[in-house]
């Protein structure tokens, strides 16, 4: 039961949200009195976020649902630095062209969690980039600089971890808390903003900022940290044998990230109930219990609820209804996802077929599958680690590959 007695941090708490928070019973307190306004930054290091960004994306949900103000911060500034949290090497320096295209294919998923501003709602998008990027240095450096310590800094698990493997950490990465503190202060000066959330491996960072809010303004602050999220049997959440699960379509689709959902382990389901879906914590409670064969019905629902979230409602009964035909009336689906393979008309090797598909990272890879019984062409099994696709495997024009049970792609000659 929680101790909390806001709305706020009762529903993040009861949900499994909540790995630390700064002065709780104050924030507990302000919560129940005012409309606290909170951000999450999220840096532009691809053209789009994966599912490892959603439980940040749920703490923003949460607190507008709650009543209160989130800021979703675009990192366009902090990007050109990179952040070395968690990181055993610098990050891949991008162009100021690749992070503008970046923010754009991040952007359009917040829309389907915050209403923001122009729509009726309370919730800002905003830019580091927009006081980062005009920084002067050496103003930079006598008003902000002043107040951190570097032995203060070196303790940071961010710094301390790489310097104690041997592991270059580059002045540039050093700097990075220095900005996100100023993000916060930033954010304090703009919109009243007084809390910051992120993933527990953020925390040192966050309460850099409280630090340099209270020496520069006297402002009360606060932060409040995530469990970082693996799965029962130790896995990141996110990553799959064909990469990061994405949330945009155009990089997963709404079929391929509603199977990620369903395959999710049994130990885990209702704990990702309770984090990826807005289910009533009753139904979340019934569907946790049950048992045996039962809780293939919870994955899926799980599965659905929390593809309709980042995809719409109707997609997310589409892919639905495409892995029942798919699995339990072993149709062949139109809507399975489709890879084009070019070249057929002579004969493409299937190892190569099956990594242009994603099933596998390696023709190696590709290899121990075959030889482990789990690949099959048009529902029979692959023991051929030579074999080769032709014309004569075409079914309705797509030949159908599957990995397991679960993973089907239809490979279509172009």
């Amino acid at each position: 039961m929680s101790a909390y007695k806001s709305d706020f941090l009762n529903v993040l708490a009861e949900r499994g949200f909540i790995h630390q928070v700064s002065e709780p019973d104050a924030l507990d307190t302000l919560a129940r009195s005012s409309t606290v306004t909170a951000y999450i930054g999220f840096d532009c290091t691809a053209a789009s976020l994966h599912v490892g960004s959603l439980l940040p994306i749920m703490l923003l949900y949460w607190l507008q649902q709650t009543g209160h103000r989130p800021i979703a911060l675009m990192g366009g500034g902090t990007t050109r630095v990179g952040d070395p949290s968690g990181k055993d090497e610098s990050r891949r320096l991008l162009t100021d062209a690749a992070i503008n295209d970046n923010l754009k294919g991040i952007r359009a998923v917040f829309d389907k969690f915050l209403k923001f501003e122009n729509a009726g709602g309370n919730a800002v998008m905003a830019n580091n980039a927009d006081w980062l990027n005009k920084l002067n240095y050496i103003d930079f450096l006598r008003d902000v600089g002043r107040h951190f310590s570097i032995n203060r800094m070196l303790a940071f698990d961010s710094v301390k971890l790489r310097l104690e493997r041997q592991q270059e950490l580059s002045f540039l990465e050093f700097n990075y808390m220095i900005l996100q503190a100023y993000d916060f202060v930033e954010l304090y000066r703009r919109y009243g903003c007084v809390l910051q959330m992120g993933g527990s491996d953020q925390w040192g960072n966050i309460v850099n900022g409280i630090d340099l809010g209270r020496r520069v303004h006297n402002a009360q602050l606060f932060a409040l940290t995530s469990p970082l999220i693996t799965t029962s049997s130790g896995a990141k959440m996110g990553k799959t044998a064909a990469g990061a699960v994405w949330l945009n379509a155009d990089l997963v689709s709404p079929y391929e990230y509603w199977q990620y959902w369903r395959n999710t382990e049994d130990a885990d389901v209702g704990r990702f109930l309770k984090l990826f879906t807005v289910l009533p914590l009753g139904e979340v409670e019934r569907l946790t219990a049950l048992k045996n064969a039962e809780v293939n019905e919870a994955k899926k629902i799980l599965a659905t609820e929390a593809t309709a979230l980042v995809h719409g409602r109707a997609a997310a009964e589409q892919a639905a209804a495409t892995a029942r035909a798919t699995f339990e009336q072993g149709e062949l689906s139109a809507t399975l996802p489709t890879v084009e393979i070019a070249d057929f008309h002579r004969h493409v090797r299937l190892l190569d077929a099956v990594v242009k598909a994603g099933l596998a990272a390696s023709n190696g890879e590709a290899r121990r599958l075959i030889r482990g019984g789990g690949l099959k062409v048009n529902d029979e099994t692959v023991h051929d680690e030579v074999r080769l696709l032709t014309p004569n495997d075409l079914k309705h024009g797509v030949i159908k590959l599957s990995l397991g049970r679960k993973r089907h792609v239809l490979l279509k000659p172009v």
